[in-house]
């Protein structure tokens, strides 16, 4: 089976790494198919192509969308789009206008919790100031000795109910399926084993997302574990989806996993790479 790796990130968003590392990072782990998917923006491919192809491995345009669904963010990864798309650039420069207005706000509420000029702290970790995130407020207070490291960071402060997290109006499902699909993109399932549904919650947006033309799911994942494999492998089964497999690479010493060390797709299932 080749070795695709269909998830992970630059400085364009909020990796570590510039586009061109990313992709010579792949390319001598023995990636053969890499897709960069940044957050809600495309900035990073044209440099992340001329790269690959100066590698020898394919490339597919990639991108993350952040979404809203039940209250709940969840993304959306776009696949083997054009990245010229009108409806899709459109569509992502209205989610980063809100990015910097939510860094601020969690700016506020960290300093409420004793933390004083975070959102200064992390504006220095942010390559695209328009895309500052969670993770730039992470490595802000890993840098200045609040937590050991980014996970501990999100754990005690980024996530709903700790006090440096707060709500944010993201795109719909429905609308980040329609900015892929006007793009000619496959849209997919970001990490599904990371959102804290029920298992009857998570067939309800399964269900939705496949109504709504919705065509995989990322079965092999970074973050998932081999539970979360098993169920997401029966869940594309029954629901028809392809099957994907990203390592949500964002540098070294933050992954879960390094480019193109996943293990393997389950048999049975087809490979989201057979549709592009």
């Amino acid at each position: 089976m080749l070795n695709c790796d269909l998830h992970c990130h630059s400085t364009a968003s909020d990796g570590l790494l510039p586009a061109d590392a990313v992709v010579r990072r792949a390319a001598a782990n023995g990636v053969d198919m890499l897709a960069l998917t940044d957050h809600d923006d495309v900035a990073g491919l044209s440099l992340a192509r001329a790269t690959a192809d100066e590698c020898g491995i394919a490339f597919v345009n990639g991108v993350e969308i952040s979404i809203e669904w039940t209250g709940l963010q969840i993304h959306i990864v776009g696949l083997a789009f054009d990245p010229a798309s009108t409806a899709l650039n459109d569509g992502l420069a209205s989610i980063r206008a809100g990015r910097i207005e939510r860094a601020r706000r969690m700016g506020a509420a960290l300093e409420k919790a004793g933390i004083p000029d975070a959102f200064e702290g992390a504006m220095r970790f942010a390559g695209n100031p328009s895309l500052i995130s969670r993770a730039h407020f992470a490595r802000h207070l890993v840098d200045s000795g609040v937590c050991k490291d980014v996970r501990s960071v999100f754990e005690s402060y980024l996530v709903p109910g700790r006090p440096g997290y707060v709500d944010h109006r993201w795109a719909s499902l429905a609308d980040a399926l329609a900015w892929v699909h006007a793009a000619g993109g496959i849209a997919v399932v970001a990490h599904p084993g990371r959102y804290k549904l029920s298992a009857r919650e998570m067939r309800r947006f399964l269900a939705e997302f496949h109504d709504l033309g919705g065509q995989a799911i990322e079965v092999m994942s970074g973050s998932h574990t081999v539970d979360h494999v098993g169920t997401f492998g029966r869940l594309a089964r029954e629901f028809g989806f392809l099957a994907s497999r990203g390592s949500d690479f964002h540098g070294p010493g933050e992954s879960y996993v390094d480019l193109g060390k996943l293990a393997p797709l389950p048999d049975g299932l087809r490979p989201v790479w057979d549709a592009f």
